[in-house]
């Protein structure tokens, strides 16, 4: 099997696992003040400090959670309860066609009950424009949600610049960047960000663990009331092995970066090089997104069929975002950049880690060439 979908889930690093276990067996609850739960604190909050590290950030301003999805949940419903308990009324929130469906489903229900919501439309490669932004702030405003790096097609967004018109206007700006970490540079103190969320499972640590960075001043009401964990911002007893493995596989990644990254760019070229030859296809991702994501469309084949079909070859893909998966809807971020829900359908995503081999990316280039001749629809 060639595992090729990376942006969907990094496999838990040897690393990760061996902190896992090492936590795992120690006995005590990290709220508890006797010796083993003081044990048990201080791998939580060796975690949380690696992770702290690598973003840039103070540790305190670093809430635990299941991860990336929990955290969107959190900013913008946290957000629209802040406004509306000190305004009275529901207000408006800035987001993207192209964003994940842990934003795009809040800020659906967010609209049904009563907010006006501005859906920033990207360009051809789903890039942004602070210009864009500039115009949709209003008086009433009360966030702005954008990704800083896609999921499906790779994007990465001008964080910086972006978060920096919404605090001219004194609006507060958050970004899922669970794609980021071990790949692309992070700073959440110089792009000027008041929310991030990041999901460990993506960098090498384990699934059901992520963190939500609120900056100094910007603490969000809970949304998961009960005891006093977290500083009162997200109840519940820790997970002290998760959090400790997490911080373990990000201390990793991040030492690694550089070279990861350069490592993807030749793995995304190489691939890009082998198919790009095939009849009718064409490529989705931005020739300077993030080098882990190649999206492709081949005209006149069957979606589902290409992902059977290659999954029998021993290659696994996608056709886009992971939460989507099954549905058989054409992906929303394709339709957003101009595609037709036909070619949407017929469109994959190959995504590479750092244990990508360029003999596996030369493997799954031929099962594509056979996937394809098999799943043409004429």
């Amino acid at each position: 099997m060639i595992y090729l979908d990376y942006a969907a889930t990094h496999p838990m690093t040897e690393a990760a696992l061996a902190a896992y276990a090492e936590a795992a067996a120690l006995p005590g609850n990290p709220s508890s003040v006797h010796a083993a739960g003081q044990q048990a604190r201080e791998r939580l909050e060796e975690g949380r400090a690696r992770m702290a590290q690598a973003f840039g950030v103070d540790p305190r301003r670093l809430t635990l959670n299941s991860g990336g999805t929990e955290g969107d949940n959190a900013v913008l419903f946290g957000a629209a309860q802040a406004y509306e308990q000190a305004k009275g009324r529901p207000g408006h929130l800035i987001t993207s066609q192209t964003e994940h469906s842990a934003v795009l489903a809040p800020a659906r229900l967010l609209a049904e009950r009563g907010w006006d919501v501005t859906w920033l439309a990207p360009d051809r490669y789903g890039r942004l424009s602070p210009d864009g932004l500039l115009e949709a702030l209003r008086p009433d405003t009360a966030l702005v949600s954008l990704h800083h790096a896609g999921n499906e097609i790779g994007t990465i967004q001008p964080t910086a610049q972006l978060a920096a018109v919404a605090a001219e206007a004194g609006v507060p700006y958050h970004t899922d960047a669970v794609q980021a970490p071990g790949v692309l540079p992070i700073d959440l103190e110089a792009w000027g960000v008041t929310y991030a969320t990041f999901s460990a499972h993506k960098w090498g640590g384990p699934r059901g663990v992520g963190v939500l960075y609120q900056a100094r001043g910007a603490d969000l009401p809970a949304q998961q009331v009960g005891g006093g964990q977290e500083s009162g911002l997200r109840a519940g007893t820790q997970n002290t092995a998760g959090v400790y493995a997490a911080g373990v596989a990000l201390t990793a990644a991040e030492a690694a970066r550089e070279t990861t990254f350069a490592h993807l760019r030749a793995l995304q070229t190489q691939f890009v090089g082998l198919v790009g030859d095939l009849p009718g296809l064409s490529f989705n991702h931005p020739p300077d997104g993030s080098p882990k994501v190649v999206n492709l469309t081949l005209d006149g084949a069957d979606g589902e069929a290409l992902l059977m079909n290659l999954d029998m070859l021993g290659i696994c893909a996608s056709a886009g975002s992971a939460c989507a998966a099954g549905t058989m809807q054409p992906s929303h971020v394709l339709t957003a950049l101009g595609l037709s829900e036909v070619d949407a359908r017929a469109s994959l995503r190959f995504s590479f880690g750092a244990a990508t081999t360029a003999a596996e990316v030369e493997q799954a280039a031929a099962a594509l060439r056979q996937a394809a001749e098999w799943s043409r629809l004429t």
